[in-house]
């Protein structure tokens, strides 16, 4: 049975868990959705839908699925122009959002409970590193494991166990905190607990009925956040 292994002011955390570690995009910060909604408007304005279910093939990962493929000719004979011009509204977008709600109290809450952090993620560091600047978020993850430092994303196991591997860390002492199939696919092969916050884009996704989920988010508190995804009564000692 497991026991307190450390406390805050409101959280027993159980025996053997020693570390939280997130993915960025759509965990932390919903950019995806957000990406979602121009490029879908982007395919309406030429007469094109944009399926929901194409777009999550490439959500948490890299070259699984290409929406320029999906627009007429004369759209991909202009991309340069297009791209620019689309990825300047996704951007004034995503900085215009705050992060997603609760996820701050979780992770201060985590750190002021002896949890570490680490920062999973198939984006790029620079990426990553802007959106957390801009939140004040970046001190709060003692490790941070991105696309620039493996040479395969998820569904890859590489980055969740470089994450482990950078936190001194075994990956069964940690928990993965992740909101895309791909991702938590991800953690899985890593043999990282993993637990599911889905938003907008991804709650739709085919995710294995075992895999501890939270469909309200954060609002369960670091508390929820741990009983669902690490496994009440578990004896993971």
């Amino acid at each position: 049975m497991t026991g307190p292994a450390s406390t805050s002011p409101d959280l027993a955390l159980p025996v053997g868990l020693k570390a939280l570690v997130f993915d960025f995009d759509g965990t932390i910060l919903d950019t995806e959705t957000r990406e979602f909604w121009h490029w879908q408007e982007l395919y309406r304005t030429h007469g094109r839908e944009l399926a929901l279910s194409d777009w999550q093939r490439g959500i948490g990962t890299w070259g699984a699925f290409d929406p320029w493929a999906g627009l007429p000719g004369a759209v991909q004979a202009d991309r340069e122009a297009v791209h620019e011009a689309l990825h300047g509204r996704i951007l004034a977008d995503i900085a215009g959002q705050d992060v997603r709600p609760g996820v701050r109290a979780v992770l201060e809450g985590a750190r002021a409970a002896g949890l570490r952090l680490a920062l999973a993620t198939s984006s790029g560091r620079d990426w990553v590193t802007r959106w957390l600047n801009q939140h004040a978020m970046l001190d709060l993850f003692e490790v941070t494991a991105t696309r620039d430092d493996v040479a395969q994303v998820k569904p890859d196991p590489e980055l969740y166990l470089l994450a482990a591997t950078r936190l001194g860390l075994q990956p069964a002492e940690c928990l993965a905190v992740e909101d895309s199939f791909n991702g938590a696919t991800a953690a899985v092969a890593a043999g990282m607990p993993v637990v599911v916050v889905p938003n907008d884009v991804t709650r739709t996704q085919p995710f294995p009925s075992g895999w501890p989920r939270l469909d309200d988010g954060y609002s369960g508190g670091l508390g929820e956040l741990v009983r669902v995804g690490w496994g009440a009564g578990q004896d993971r000692a």
